[in-house]
């Protein structure tokens, strides 16, 4: 959790020609997937496909923040936000285009590679460097990986590297964007060839109940994910170490003492080679859970605005966000799978004469089914992020209860607001399609706001606290003032 994933019915609905063109089938047969099963999923790919473009044409509801001035630095006031900069804004809408761009880019690409036949004579080639039928999906998986990585590539190179330098938020160089591109290579084409066998064994084994074996075996695959990244994945491509400020970690310590949290773990990161951003994040699960806070974060933000920041992070480790999260992903693909399984006969019957192949259970169909997967995740993503910006509110709600200082939360995101590019209010539709966390203006009012101690109002988490004094009275000087 930071702090700022068949069968058809009798008769087609959409006509279609034998052979198969773009862009005109390409349409149809996207159109048509959606129609198929349920009428509650016929209007899904149609809803995808109007969501690509809401974004670019969506018009600001209020360019401003939620009040005008520099962001306050007396702590008996509360804080406010200028309006965004020229560059934020600009930063705000080039991103929203490019995300609409990126978004429809991941799905004629997978397309082309099936649609044009391209996907079966890779499996050709697989069949004959592969031999077995294991080996021959992972070496498709690996030619399949490599192929989508260079196409990606210049787009990547652009939105990752050159964007970034662009609007100053990058220290990365080009060696290490290189670096970290084959890497991550590695780490997909690697995880694939391990882990793909498993829903082509199912498919041959239980071609009508496939989708449901595959989505259940998601749950258990999301929290191994999550056990194995900070050991194995993260430390690829960032130094993960001890906190240097010994006295900041003692601090951080015990705010984490107070929360009910003996014995935890916090690991400073690298990423000023990366970025000039800041964040923290909860990751991993049981032995490897830990907080992980950014070099950057610490050189940025004041001594109490971290800390807040680490009470933010370890309300989503008390209040079990990771596992709520894993069960509400887990279930996104489940019904993905399911779209998967509703949607793709009508395809195979329609084209598996010039697709090569016409079984689900073919190793050929991993584009296709990458494609049926985005759609129905395209659709339900507003749900997750709905449920995403739930939870990053909650953990801002325990933090001010676990420190009671609002001026620190309350200018650590005007801080970050003003360093990051951040856009304070953006369009309802932009909220709804993108925002994995509550827009910045809306933090900064309810940490301005929230503050049921001071009339003696039941708090939500107080339960959870040991007893002891709150961050804001621990950092009080004899005179009255704040350190």
């Amino acid at each position: 959790m930071s702090f700022q994933g068949g069968r058809a019915s009798s008769r087609a609905c959409v006509p279609v020609s034998p052979t198969f063109t773009f862009p005109r089938d390409f349409v149809s047969v996207v159109l048509g997937c959606g129609i198929q099963g349920y009428t509650l999923m016929k209007w899904w790919v149609i809803v995808a496909f109007a969501m690509l473009f809401i974004p670019v044409f969506a018009e600001d509801t209020a360019p401003a923040a939620t009040s005008t001035g520099d962001v306050s630095t007396a702590q008996a006031e509360p804080v406010m936000l200028p309006p965004p900069s020229d560059e934020a804004v600009r930063f705000y809408r080039t991103g929203n285009a490019l995300w609409g761009f990126r978004t429809l880019w991941g799905l004629l690409v997978p397309a082309v590679i099936v649609f044009t036949g391209l996907s079966a004579r890779m499996r050709t080639v697989a069949q004959r460097i592969g031999k077995q039928w294991f080996f021959v999906i992972a070496a498709y998986v690996v030619l399949f990986t490599l192929l989508t990585f260079l196409i990606d590539l210049p787009l990547s190179f652009y939105s990752d590297y050159v964007r970034m330098h662009d609007f100053g938020l990058s220290n990365q160089t080009f060696g290490k964007w290189v670096y970290d591109s084959i890497m991550q290579l590695g780490v997909v084409a690697f995880t694939a060839a391990m882990f793909l066998w498993v829903p082509y064994l199912l498919l041959r084994k239980s071609p009508k109940r496939w989708w449901l074996y595959t989505g259940l075996l998601m749950y258990p695959f999301f929290a191994f994910q999550l056990l194995v990244s900070p050991l194995w994945i993260d430390p690829l491509f960032n130094t993960f170490g001890p906190m240097k400020d010994k006295a900041l970690e003692a601090k951080i310590l015990a705010v984490a003492d107070r929360a009910g949290i003996e014995g935890s773990r916090v690991f400073e990161v690298d990423k000023s080679i990366d970025t000039k951003a800041y964040n923290a994040y909860v990751t991993g699960m049981f032995n490897s859970k830990r907080i992980v806070l950014w070099d950057t974060t610490i050189k940025g933000l004041s001594e109490p605005q971290v800390l807040y920041v680490m009470a933010h992070e370890i309300g989503h480790f008390v209040l079990g966000h990771t596992y709520s999260g894993i069960a509400v992903f887990g279930t996104l693909y489940l019904i993905a799978f399911y779209f998967v399984h509703l949607s793709s006969g009508w395809i195979l019957r329609r084209y598996g004469n010039r697709i090569g192949f016409n079984e689900l259970s073919d190793i050929a169909s991993y584009p296709l089914m990458i494609l049926l997967i985005s759609i129905a995740l395209l659709v339900l993503q507003p749900f997750a992020l709905a449920y995403n910006r739930h939870q990053e509110h909650e953990a801002d709600r325990f933090g001010l209860e676990l420190t009671q200082d609002n001026h620190a939360a309350a200018s650590a995101f005007a801080k970050m607001y003003k360093d990051n590019l951040g856009y304070p209010n953006p369009h309802p539709i932009i909220k709804i399609l993108r925002a994995s966390h509550p827009p910045l203006g809306e933090r900064v009012d309810f940490c301005n706001t929230y503050k049921p101690w001071a009339d003696g109002s039941a708090m939500r988490y107080a339960g959870m606290f040991q007893p002891g004094p709150t961050l804001l009275e621990e950092t009080k000087t004899p005179e009255g003032g704040n350190r």
